[in-house]
């Protein structure tokens, strides 16, 4: 089967398409043959070495959606033939993986495989963040960076969901409409406006409940000046590089403040868990609360320009690889 393979850490020019053997699945484990798969700076940071890859070689991507071809011993949640999503289990970029079958969640007929696949990771990486993490409340106020980003966009809508003031960061015009377009009521193109003091301008020199920062370095000081007293810093990523270190006595100073880093893996550690997370997001694109947007489809042999694009912060949505 065709997959892509690592061999070592560096740029998007690692990233190799080579024949490798079909996996077959062990005990607990079932085999996909996966139609679509998402792409996500978490594949970047393994790719590069931020995150300690597996061992060399192995092949990246953390999420996908297929149909289940074969299972191993054990295994009574899925069968041949069920048409299946996950994330947060390595190895997607390829026509199959083999997958720990209690992280598949099964994907309803009326969603396409594609939305499902567009959906597992940021998905439940939104509906951590807002439900979970700093669970949203009626009249809060939510700053997210990189609102028109794959997980900018469902969090929006998650948060609006919840009756949240959401305000949004983006780079250009373009951008600001689809971030608008997804329900945020107030975007700041950080391009052209220094976005913390406008944020306090927009809250009466409050500031935020929460900032949702999955971009990192570059965004670090900004969203610190950007809570209220007692607010919460929620760093979800680093699209711009590392969050540089933070002397408490700082979060002191500025009021009082939170500051967590947590992941998905933190949120999806039990079966019960990924059902329900993953189970509110697909309910709520069969009921129209969720869109999802789908910007670039690439063929599984075009990887190393879908990371070149998703690691130019100029996409929007949702990028896929197609095996």
């Amino acid at each position: 089967m065709n997959a892509i393979v690592i061999e070592k850490n560096g740029g998007p020019e690692v990233l190799k398409l080579a024949d490798v053997p079909k996996p077959t699945p062990k005990a607990g484990e079932a085999l996909v043959k996966l139609e679509a798969t998402g792409v996500n700076f978490i594949d970047c940071y393994f790719r590069s070495g931020l995150y300690k890859a597996p061992g060399f070689p192995f092949t990246p991507g953390n999420e996908g959606a297929g149909t289940v071809e074969a299972v191993g011993e054990g295994v009574t949640n899925v069968k041949p033939g069920d048409r299946v999503a996950y994330a947060m289990a390595m190895g997607s970029y390829a026509q199959y993986a083999v997958v720990p079958a209690w992280r598949l969640v099964p994907v309803p007929a009326d969603v396409s495989l594609r939305d499902a696949a567009a959906l597992m990771l940021q998905g439940m990486t939104a509906h951590y963040l807002v439900e979970s993490t700093f669970p949203l409340q009626r009249d809060q106020t939510a700053l997210i960076h990189a609102g028109a980003g794959g997980v900018g966009l469902l969090l929006t809508q998650l948060a609006k969901a919840k009756g949240a003031t959401v305000i949004t960061t983006v780079s250009s015009a373009e951008k600001a409409a689809l971030s608008k377009s997804a329900g945020a009521d107030h975007v700041i193109n950080y391009t052209e406006t220094d976005f913390a003091p406008e944020v306090k301008r927009l809250t009466e020199g409050k500031g935020a409940h929460v900032v949702y920062d999955g971009v990192g370095r570059t965004t670090a000081d900004g969203t610190l000046d950007s809570l209220r007293v007692r607010g919460y810093f929620v760093s979800f990523g680093s699209a711009s590089g590392l969050v540089p270190s933070i002397d408490p006595q700082v979060l002191n100073a500025k009021g009082g403040l939170f500051l967590t880093r947590p992941s998905l893996a933190h949120y999806a550690q039990t079966p019960e868990e990924v059902a329900w997370r993953a189970g509110a997001i697909l309910h709520a694109v069969r009921n129209g609360t969720l869109k999802v947007r789908v910007e670039r489809e690439y063929p599984l042999a075009d990887a190393v320009r879908a990371h070149e694009d998703l690691e130019s912060r100029k996409t929007s949505g949702k990028l896929l690889l197609m095996p």
